[in-house]
């Protein structure tokens, strides 16, 4: 007896019950040790390690007044007119309420806008900065007379605005995920009780997952914020949903042939468990090649999601048999799987569009493969990088003060760009600061006392714009013979960001092809199946982000992609887009050497069509739930994920793979040969049937 079929023989036995008990009395536990993430309200941390802007912001520990960043308070007038002394004097007693070092506001040369410093500490981040800048917004407008506007705007307020994105954010997200899941479930079963057995088990495993991610971060040093927190959350609920989906799947099909339900629960099992495994083997390793990044969030987002996809699929393997053993078949009322119900693998929609692919497979596959390359195509000239400016899908203060700045002050001068130099080479860093292309002006700030000397620039450009980019590159090849000189700031690090993100598509997509692709060589013990099934995935992939980027842009309106978001997008994509070719995939290596393969996919599109559909719908509507949260880069990963979940279920799946198989025969099992001849002129037969 195999490892499959003694485990299947436990979690499907009468005392089954007490092992998934065991177990969740262990997580609550778990998570009872562990307590709260208290890190999930934090704004993504992104800037490499190595980075001059990092190496800056160590530096500036060795400065006086290190310990504050500034704060702009942006006074306007709701009518556009010149601020009169009367307003000038209001806006100086709202600086006075903010602050009381006694810094005086500043009118802009046009006289329509004026601006004060107000510091806050450096140190604070997530929630708790949240909480401060929002308490200096209420006392710079309490009082203010009509017709005034008071703004808070910069770098705090920027990370302010960003962690009230994330604000009641995991619960709402939660919520709205387990509903949609529900909705989905409700739907897929026709059941009434059904849907609460896997939504339970699946949501226990969320929080489980949490738990564990708190405790990686703790041990490992990964930051665990909150986009991280939300996607590993939307991971789990899909991933998870889609391993409950094949294995009840597999059960009620059994139970079609086998009245004796822990019978039929125990093949269920020991059918769709390896399936479960290679699918979450897959999805982990693709993402632990996220390791492989210099971007810090990159990195932590592939060990807390790996870790999470591992609970996930713990709970649906170990803690789910059980409770349908306990329950029977009456979790499926009022439609009762029995032996006399018809057998969808020679009988159905599905089986009924795989037949007609094989009767004309060439012509399929060259019809879908060209859509593909079509939509693939809309991916050329997208433009990849928003501005601190362009992160948000809803109004934000931050931005609306910047706006109101950059109309009446240099555009640089709500976050000004800082370089750190030796203060021997002082005279030469102002020459090549003079020199450099974007700059408009300077302020030699303060010595450290350790030899080092800080100016502060203001470019005149955007904060993290191209514009701003441009300036920091001209200011580090002005500053590249100066030994020491380094540039740092918000635009320095959005330009090192950005171009970690570039290095570390280079670097992660061919990882993550070649991680798939070993583990269906391995799965499959075969070459030309993977590398066909690799293509198609990746195919299909690029095809999403085409159309993803072109709803993106002419759609919403977002003006390009976020650095991350294309291989965010690109990893989820095809690992997952793997979980179902693995379903159909060893569903038809399972039937082949009965019936052939050409009959054996058209069998097995039959068998796993309906629950590849209801994956695909419920793990695309769960992406799709991260567009609640305000941040743009969290919705295009949305569209582009959900878009192409579906295009992979509905086009590559049922179309695609179908048609290649047909076309390629048994030779698509290559070096195997468990497809007989004799087989295969029966197959033929069936297949035009």
């Amino acid at each position: 007896m195999n490892f499959w079929s003694r485990f299947a023989r436990i979690v499907s036995s009468r005392r089954s019950w007490a092992l998934s008990l065991a177990v969740i009395i262990a997580s609550f536990g778990f998570m009872a040790l562990v307590g709260e993430n208290e890190s999930a309200g934090q704004a993504p941390s992104s800037v490499p390690t190595e980075a001059d802007s990092a190496q800056v912001t160590e530096l500036l520990t060795q400065f006086p007044g290190s310990d504050t960043a500034p704060v702009i308070l942006v006074v306007s007038r709701d009518d556009g007119d010149a601020l009169t002394p009367v307003d000038l004097a209001a806006g100086q007693q709202s600086l006075d309420r903010l602050s009381d070092a006694g810094t005086p506001l500043v009118p802009a040369p046009d006289g329509q806008a004026a601006l004060g410093i107000v510091q806050v500490e450096k140190s604070l981040s997530g929630f708790s900065l949240n909480d401060t800048v929002t308490t200096l917004r209420a006392a710079a407008v309490d009082g203010l007379p009509d017709g005034l506007t008071a703004q808070l705007t910069g770098g705090p307020a920027f990370g302010a605005d960003i962690a009230d994105s994330f604000s009641g954010a995991n619960v709402t997200l939660l919520a709205v995920t387990a509903l949609v899941v529900a909705i989905l479930l409700i739907i897929t079963y026709r059941s009434p009780i059904l849907w609460l057995v896997p939504l339970v088990v699946i949501g226990l495993g969320d929080r489980v997952a949490t738990s564990v991610g708190t405790a990686l971060a703790e041990l490992t040093g990964l930051s665990f914020d909150g986009s991280t927190s939300g996607i590993t959350s939307v991971l789990v609920f899909g991933a998870g949903t889609n391993y409950a989906l094949l294995l009840i799947s597999r059960y009620r099909e059994e139970l079609r042939q086998d009245s004796d339900h822990r019978s039929a629960l125990e093949r269920a099992v020991r059918h769709a468990g390896p399936a479960i495994l290679a699918s979450n083997a897959t999805v982990v390793l693709a993402l632990l090649t996220l390791l492989l990044a210099i971007l810090p969030s990159t990195r932590s987002l592939g060990a807390l999601a790996a870790a999470g996809l591992v609970v996930a699929a713990l709970f649906v393997l170990v803690v789910l048999p059980p409770l349908l053993a306990l329950c029977g078949p009456k979790l499926f009322w009022p439609f009762v799987p029995r032996p006399s119900d018809a057998d969808t693998a020679t009988s159905g929609v599905w089986h009924s569009v795989a037949a007609a692919v094989a009767r004309h497979p060439a012509r399929t596959a060259s019809i879908t493969i060209a859509a593909l390359i079509a939509c693939a195509a809309a991916l050329l000239g997208t433009g990849i990088g928003l501005s601190q400016t362009e992160q948000f899908r809803v109004a934000a203060e931050s931005v609306e003060g910047f706006e109101t700045l950059s109309e009446h002050f240099p555009a640089g001068i709500a976050d000004p760009t800082t370089v750190v130099a030796p203060t021997a080479s002082a005279a030469d860093v102002e020459a090549a600061l003079d020199s450099a292309a974007g700059v408009g002006s300077f302020t030699r700030e303060s010595d450290s006392g350790t030899g080092l000397t800080q100016w502060s620039v203001v470019t005149d450009s955007a904060p993290a714009s191209d514009g701003a980019f441009t300036a920091v590159e001209s200011m580090r090849a002005g500053l590249g013979d100066i030994q020491g000189a380094l540039v740092g700031g918000s635009d320095a690090q959005a330009l090192d960001i950005s171009d970690a993100a570039a290095r570390d598509r280079l670097v992660v997509v061919p990882a993550i092809l070649v991680v798939v692709l070993a583990v269906l060589m391995v799965l499959l013990r075969a070459l030309v199946a993977p590398l066909v099934l690799v293509g198609t995935t990746v195919l299909s992939a690029l095809a999403a982000l085409g159309v993803g980027s072109w709803v993106s842009l002419h759609v919403f309106g977002f003006p390009a992609l976020d650095d991350n978001v294309p291989l965010y997008a690109f990893l989820f994509l095809v690992a997952l887009g793997v979980d179902y070719t693995i379903f159909l995939v060893t569903r038809t290596k399972e039937e082949t050497p009965a019936h052939g393969t050409r009959s054996a996919v058209v069998r097995a599109v039959g068998a796993t069509g309906g629950v590849i559909t209801s994956a695909g719908i419920v793990l695309a509507a769960v992406f799709c739930v991260l567009g609640i949260l305000p941040l743009i880069t969290l919705t295009q990963l949305g569209i582009i994920v959900g878009l192409g979940i579906l295009l992979d279920t509905f086009v590559v799946r049922t179309l695609v793979v179908p048609a290649l198989f047909t076309l390629v025969g048994p030779g698509i099992w290559w070096p195997n040969r468990f497809d007989s001849s004799s087989s295969e002129v029966t197959e033929q037969k069936e297949s035009v049937a």
